[in-house]
Order: C-alpha cells, then sequence, then structure tokens
C-alpha cells in the first residue's frame, strides 16, 4: 500500500492519500490541557465526484482504448495535470519559471523538464492572468465543510476588479472560486467539484476577502456571493490556448454524489498507520 502524508499551507490540515482512497484529517487540540490531539478524518472532494455518473462520452472512450490503455492514459494526464499546477502556483508566488525547471513527475519517480505540451499550459495561464489581472486571495488552499463531511483543495480564490472582454467572451468583475484543468473537456464530476469548494470555504477567509473590498464593491451585486469557474490551459481549440468557463452552482448534485459515495465506502475507513521518524540499532 503506497501513501502519501501531504502537509498543507494550514498547520492543522494534512492530507492522507492511500492506492484507493483518500482522505483529508483536520487535528484539533483537546479543550483541557493534556487532553489527546483530536483528528476528523472527511473523504476528498474529488473523491466523492468520482461516484457521480460518468456519461456516455466516458464510456465510448473507455471502450474505444479499452482498459489498460485508459488507465494508463488518465495516469498519464493526471502526472500533466500535477506538474502544471504546480508551476502555476509557483508562479502565483511570484516565482519566474524557465522551460527547463525542474518538476517531480509521478509517472517517472523523478524530477523532468516540462514537455512541450506541459509547458504551453503554464504560457496559456500566464497569458490568461497578464489579461484578467485577477487579485489572488488565496491559491492551493484547503477547505473543510464540516457539517456535510467533506474536503478539498482549492486552486484559486481571487477578486476580479473590473470587467474583461477576451475575444467574444465577457469575464465579469466579481470574487472566483477558480479551478485549473488540463483536460480538453469539462466534465460534470468537475461542475460540482467547483461547487462543494463554495460550501467550505471558511469564514476567516470570506472576511479577508470582504475586507479586500473597497466600499464601492461591497454594495455592488457583482461581489456579494463566489461566482464559480474553471480555467482550461493548454486548450487546444482556439487561439488563445486558454478557455474560462463559468460554472452554475450544483451543489444539490455534489450532495447526491455524496449519498452515493456514502452508500457504496459506508464501510471504508483511513488505513492510520504509526511510523517513527527515525530508527537505531
Amino acid at each position: 500500500m503506497q501513501i502519501q502524508i501531504k502537509k498543507t499551507k494550514e498547520n492543522n490540515i494534512i492530507q492522507i492519500t492511500t492506492v484507493d482512497e483518500r482522505w483529508y484529517v483536520k487535528e484539533e487540540a483537546g479543550e483541557n490541557i493534556g487532553d489527546e490531539t483530536i483528528k476528523t478524518f472527511v473523504p476528498s472532494v474529488t473523491w466523492i465526484t468520482g461516484y457521480y455518473p460518468k456519461g456516455i462520452g466516458y464510456m465510448k472512450w473507455l471502450s474505444q482504448n479499452g482498459w489498460d490503455e485508459s488507465q494508463a492514459l488518465m495516469k498519464e494526464a493526471g502526472d500533466r495535470g500535477s506538474k502544471v499546477h504546480k508551476a502555476i502556483e509557483d508562479l502565483i508566488d511570484g516565482k519566474e519559471l524557465k522551460m527547463n525547471d525542474l518538476y517531480f513527475s509521478e509517472k517517472a519517480g523523478k524530477e523532468e523538464e516540462f514537455t512541450v505540451e506541459e509547458w504551453e499550459a503554464v504560457m496559456s495561464f500566464h497569458d490568461f492572468y497578464k489579461i484578467v489581472k485577477p487579485e489572488v486571495v488565496a491559491c492551493e488552499i484547503v477547505v473543510f465543510n464540516d457539517d456535510v463531511g467533506y474536503a478539498g483543495t482549492v486552486d484559486c480564490i481571487c477578486i476580479i476588479r473590473e470587467d474583461v472582454k477576451i475575444s467574444r467572451q465577457l469575464i465579469k468583475k466579481g470574487i472566483y472560486i477558480i479551478d485549473w484543468k488540463t483536460s480538453s473537456d469539462v466534465y460534470p464530476s468537475h461542475r460540482i467539484q467547483v461547487s462543494a469548494y463554495k460550501y467550505a470555504v471558511s469564514k476567516e477567509v470570506k472576511e479577508k476577502i470582504w475586507n479586500s473590498l473597497s466600499d464601492e464593491e461591497k454594495k455592488d451585486e457583482e461581489f456579494q456571493d463566489f461566482k464559480l469557474a474553471i480555467l482550461q490551459v493548454g486548450y487546444a481549440k482556439n487561439g488563445n490556448r486558454y478557455k474560462f468557463n463559468l460554472i452554475e452552482d450544483k451543489f444539490d448534485l455534489f450532495l447526491a454524489a455524496k449519498r452515493i459515495w456514502q452508500e457504496e465506502c459506508e464501510n471504508i475507513t483511513p488505513r492510520q498507520i504509526d511510523y517513527p521518524l527515525t530508527l537505531k540499532l
């Protein structure tokens, strides 16, 4: 069994990933001094959305490629997406990127330079950012919905302060939750994924956003609620090489997928194994 423990930007939350299941765990101190740390495990948004119906398009693609080939293609696409996500995060953090920079490839098991396709995806994000000028409030932030019981990692929460027109599309000002995708299509599971994030943003982050708005923006209806979007980077079907997709709130469908997940995974619990950090004879 492979286990990955990933520390997040929030000190009290870690992500535990195994081969066949994915959990987030929140660690909180007990009420009294000396009490043991309380750990709360919840499923990830992406695990839950995996139980949403894939649709006829996916089934056709699966039948055309066969099971083994389709799994290899999905793993390769996931590897490409991980590298591009990390590069975008570094750009937002102010780092200067070069095409021969090394990023870890899960497929190769080592750090590798960008492929041409990956670099084009990073370039397309750079172009989008320069035109739209989103003011990033949070990037790669873990969100927790304690009431429903799930967690996930949001790619970006940002403020777009002015309407921007790109080709024939008008991107209106507002507060956005944006998910980056390197896929050529946006699937229903992607849409309900972003919807789930909206209802898990913490009160602290909402207050930070509100305090960042001007008095005029606080009165503007465009800034009263989150707008949801998926940005496809490295998009090959238009000249911009990216596509900005506004997403309708589909939280009700996420809750339906959560019920299916619960029915199928009710007896699955996180595998917790304690390992010493050092060994000595």
